[in-house]
């Protein structure tokens, strides 16, 4: 049933659907005016609202029990369709830790994956951090209404991440952040991802709660180990005795999940790309699976447009990319 048919439903019908009686009463009675600024909101460009029914909507997320009907969207929601890794932490991580996080958002990015977290301070900012300073694609998925920053100290943070990435959230503009919001962002977190890497965790962390998720959706969950004597380290360990995959390097996740053959992580990249050079190689991993126009590529990478061309033409002839209608181009391998 979409949307629109739920609406068009009468009173009886919803009641045989299991709904509550305030569910039925808010279907039949909406709040209009809280819809005009939805509406107001999508009018916006960059702001989207993917339905479930939407060929757009990524896939990967409708495979959980119970995917968000509505996903709103500001940025490329193009990238939620692509590869993703998910790495999320401690609010509170050592400087070794934020390193850690960096690190391998940049290598993983660097190999062609999606960076994807949740924006906090701490783990999750880093993250992302790594994934843009390798100019990849990175997601941050929000407890908040997509209109709202959270925490408002990641304002310049949040902006780069759309315009080389996404904004993502379940939750309508207009919508504060509250405790409750947050553990059902993470199963957005580990939902959209192929694996989730979890770096530094105290025993009772929001992050075991993602990984425990994870696991319930069938995705890969990779762990950094650490001392005994580190509280951070305790949740990390504790996911390793129960099955996480302990990760030392890059290349441990790019192993498990069989993305790549095995090679040096400083200079990752597919067997087949291995005669791209790495300026070619950063290009080609900002091309998405589906139209990518050459100014949004111009603007994540910060070449000329000849320099861009130039590559452009050489990835096609290559056969790695080929134009699309409108003068984007498409990745093809």
């Amino acid at each position: 049933m979409t949307p629109e048919q739920l609406f068009e439903e009468s009173y009886a019908a919803l009641k045989t659907l299991g709904l509550s009686e305030r569910s039925i009463q808010f279907i039949r009675n909406p709040a209009w005016e809280v819809i005009d600024q939805d509406l107001k909101w999508l009018e916006q460009p960059g702001n989207y609202a993917l339905r479930i029914i939407d060929s757009e909507y990524p896939a990967q997320l409708k495979e959980i029990a119970d995917p968000p009907p509505i996903l709103f969207v500001c940025g490329h929601y193009q990238a939620l369709s692509t590869d993703q890794i998910a790495i999320v932490g401690s609010r509170n991580p050592t400087q070794d830790g934020k390193q850690i996080a960096f690190n391998f958002a940049q290598n993983l990015s660097e190999a062609g994956f999606t960076i994807t977290s949740g924006l906090a301070i701490g783990i999750d900012a880093a993250s992302h951090q790594g994934a843009l300073a390798a100019k990849g694609l990175t997601i941050a998925v929000a407890g908040t209404g997509l209109d709202l920053v959270y925490p408002a100290c990641h304002t310049q943070l949040a902006t780069e991440i759309v315009n080389s990435g996404a904004m993502v959230s379940e939750f309508p503009p207009g919508t504060a952040p509250k405790a409750g919001h947050f553990p059902r962002r993470n199963r957005i977190i580990s939902g959209l991802c192929q694996g989730l890497l979890v770096v530094e965790a105290a025993k009772q962390s929001g992050s075991l709660i993602s990984a425990r998720m994870a696991l319930e959706q069938n995705r890969e969950v990779f762990a950094i180990p650490g001392s005994i004597h580190n509280p951070l380290a305790r949740g990390c360990n504790a996911l390793i005795r129960e099955g996480a995959k302990l990760v030392e390097t890059t290349q441990d996740i790019l192993d498990e999940l069989n993305h790549y053959n095995q090679q040096d992580t400083k200079n990752i990249c597919p067997p087949e790309q291995s005669k791209l050079d790495l300026e070619q190689q950063k290009l080609l991993n900002l091309i998405l699976y589906s139209p990518t126009s050459v100014d949004n590529l111009v603007a994540q990478t910060g070449e000329s447009v000849e320099a861009i061309a130039s590559m452009l033409l050489l990835l096609e002839l290559q056969g790695y990319i080929t134009s699309a209608s409108g003068g984007g181009y498409t990745r093809i391998k």
